[in-house]
């Protein structure tokens, strides 16, 4: 069996791999441009490729019988291009470090430790108890809204609960009756659902209706205090309504971990967006970390792994994207 590792990401699942599958497999981590004849060679020779992204200009992996991405996104892979043998599929694992992330940055607005910390280091006691005028805030009873709720969204509204937060989900799917869930949207009731929290979670796929889900109408919509969080994909935002949003202060604030340019080959060093947000006030900026965690990669490991040897067996695979066309 050839597994082949394909780019940076891909990589990093590598180690101790061989342990999980049996050290009869044979293990290849190869660059994210395949440059070499060598490097071509191996990836076309592939039984098994985890890796991000396939296109037709990549070597034909003519007996491939199964292709992981190493993540839930699959946006970036060509399934039709893929040879039929193969059967693909993706993994989570990712939701509790997302919803980590996601609570973090909430508390971070409304627990000022840092600032306190260094004021008091200045002897500046702006924040001491005892006086209405140096309260800050807190989340208790705050609405957390959140457009999508897969493997993320119930991620988030499970640890928004024991905040006691009150959370509202917009979902293209109907949501069960649910502890954690305080109101439902369907996706034709936006408007409503945008006005109805304090925070704005964006965690959906990237597809042709979720691209630019949220956009200028979505922003003159929530309330003016709100603060927009994604974690999803960054084209699920409009780039420029977005920009505006925040640049007018239409609304109070953003988290931004999923952005519209990321690094390539020979450029690693790249703003995330064509617009200024680095000049912006109210936004923070992450570089799509938020799901990057030791506890992402041992889960994402496990499944591959699962799914490589159910593969060999000839038993059902999990997370399956697309089937193989078998014969």
């Amino acid at each position: 069996m050839r597994i082949v590792f394909h780019g940076e990401n891909a990589a990093s699942f590598s180690h101790g791999f061989a342990a999980l599958v049996g050290e009869g497999a044979e293990i290849a981590v190869l660059p994210d441009v395949l440059a070499s004849d060598a490097d071509r060679a191996a990836y076309a020779a592939a039984d098994v490729i985890v890796g991000t992204r396939y296109e037709a200009s990549f070597p034909r992996p003519d007996r491939l019988r199964l292709f992981h991405v190493p993540g839930a996104g699959y946006d970036a892979v060509d399934l039709a291009a893929l040879p039929a043998s193969a059967i693909v599929c993706n993994c989570f694992g990712h939701e509790q470090a997302i919803a980590e992330y996601v609570m973090a940055a909430i508390l971070a607005r409304h627990v000022p430790l840092a600032d306190a910390d260094q004021r008091l280091r200045r002897a500046d006691w702006t924040y001491w108890a005892g006086a209405p005028d140096r309260v800050h805030d807190e989340l208790a009873e705050k609405t957390i809204g959140l457009l999508g709720f897969g493997h993320i969204g119930k991620a988030i509204a499970a640890r928004a609960k024991a905040f006691e937060m009150k959370v509202h989900v917009a979902n293209r799917s109907p949501v069960a009756s649910s502890a954690l869930v305080d109101r439902a949207f369907g996706l034709n009731d936006l408007a409503a659902f945008w006005g109805s929290a304090d925070f704005i979670v964006v965690s959906v796929p990237l597809t042709p209706e979720t691209t630019g889900i949220v956009n200028a109408a979505a922003f003159s919509a929530m309330k003016p205090a709100a603060v927009i969080i994604n974690v999803g994909r960054g084209p699920t935002i409009d780039e420029t309504a977005l920009y505006e949003a925040l640049r007018d202060k239409r609304i109070a604030g953003a988290i931004i971990d999923t952005w519209y340019r990321y690094p390539s080959p020979g450029n690693s060093s790249v703003l995330p967006s064509a617009l200024p947000f680095h000049e912006l006030p109210n936004v923070v900026m992450t570089p799509h970390m938020s799901g990057w965690t030791n506890g992402t990669i041992r889960r994402r490991q496990k499944t591959i792994a699962e799914n490589i040897l159910n593969r060999t067996a000839g038993q059902p695979c999990s997370n399956v994207v697309r089937a193989a066309q078998e014969g």
